[in-house]
């Protein structure tokens, strides 16, 4: 089994753990008994043998907040924060239920991210894949036909034969690996700086079409997990800190990094998180609100349903519109290359006719 540090398991696992030891626990049943039950039953290798480890030590006196801080890639920051809240507080059974709603809501966000973006991508594999076929299999033997004819060859025609040669060419494939090999090493080099993940990341959010589905995602995130916290009973400036962690997006973290700043000096806290424009005027709106009406984590709360109902109907009016245009440019691409085999032959007809 990997080193505590190193140790990873599948999100889904971890719902299931949450959301059972909650009921546990709320059945009256001891915590560390709790918890070799739940590893006797699981599933993952890896994740029973962990929480074994716990039971074992929560048997020798540690809490359970300190025991999970032991597998950082297994129990993020922000679980063992709620968590020491939740021993804190006596509330240990709501907390565990509010992570694993946490992570089922994460799940599912994550879920329809992917939904909308996967399609599109297996639209344009889909055409690569049919250009190279027709490239590297049916080009080269339409160029046979044309060198035999001796016809002078159109400019596409010529154009998708010396495509089709550079692809068929070891020499030229390897240069195309090469630079995309590249390209991506280059990426990702930079893409580790703080200033070129900052620069990426904020242009994310203007992407067309995908740009503001991005940023509902961060806002519905943000939103249920700062609502988790502040109802666990943790310090607005505290569940900030955690957010961070939690944040996908350096302008997001940038933002809120700045916005415990501003509200340590005492500006109230809508202010404080209005400081570059990143975050909606809805958002920063109803923290207002909720400030004003102590009514904080109920408008938080609201603001990840409305969030998650967004990205449901963006998702959905995505969808529909990406199915024409994926078809128009798979259509486009196909047909370039078959027109572009096909125009000799028109030429010939009206030679022929003359």
């Amino acid at each position: 089994m990997p080193s505590p540090g190193r140790l990873k398991v599948p999100q889904k696992d971890l719902l299931i753990f949450f959301r059972q030891l909650a009921v546990i626990l709320q059945s009256g049943v001891p915590l560390a008994q709790g918890l070799e039950l739940l590893a006797s039953n699981m599933t993952n290798p890896k994740l029973a043998a962990c929480i074994t480890q716990i039971a074992l030590r929560l048997n020798a006196g540690e809490e359970l907040s300190l025991c999970l801080r032991q597998y950082p890639r297994v129990f993020k920051p922000i679980m063992v924060g709620l968590i020491e809240a939740g021993e804190a507080g006596g509330i240990l059974e709501e907390v565990l239920d509010r992570i694993a709603h946490l992570l089922e809501q994460q799940a599912k966000l994550r879920g329809q991210m992917i939904g909308a973006l996967i399609y599109p991508v297996i639209v344009l594999v889909l055409a690569i894949t049919v250009s190279l076929a027709l490239l590297i299999f049916i080009v080269p033997r339409f160029e046979t036909m044309f060198s035999s004819l001796g016809a002078e060859l159109p400019a596409l025609t010529q154009v998708m034969l010396n495509l089709s040669r550079f692809v068929t060419n070891p020499a030229g494939m390897a240069m195309v690996v090469a630079g995309v090999a590249g390209s991506i090493v280059l990426f990702r080099s930079y893409y580790s700086t703080r200033a070129g993940r900052l620069a990426v990341d904020s242009n994310l959010f203007q992407l067309p079409l995908f740009g503001g589905l991005l940023l509902r995602y961060e806002m519905a995130s943000l939103s249920e997990t700062l609502a988790t916290l502040v109802n666990s009973g943790i310090p607005i400036i505290d569940g900030l800190q955690r957010c961070i962690s939690a944040s996908s997006n350096q302008l997001i973290k940038n933002t809120l990094a700045r916005a415990i700043v501003l509200a340590q000096q005492g500006q109230p806290l809508s202010l404080s998180l209005d400081n570059s424009n990143a975050l909606p005027r809805l958002f920063i709106s109803m923290v207002k609100i909720g400030e004003e009406t102590g009514e904080l984590s109920f408008m938080l709360e609201k603001l990840a349903i409305f969030y998650n109902r967004e990205i449901e109907t963006a998702v959905s009016a995505l969808t529909k519109a990406m199915e024409p245009i994926t078809l128009m440019v798979v259509a486009g691409i196909v047909g370039t290359i078959v027109i572009s085999l096909y125009l000799p032959m028109f030429d010939l007809i009206k030679a022929f006719k003359k």
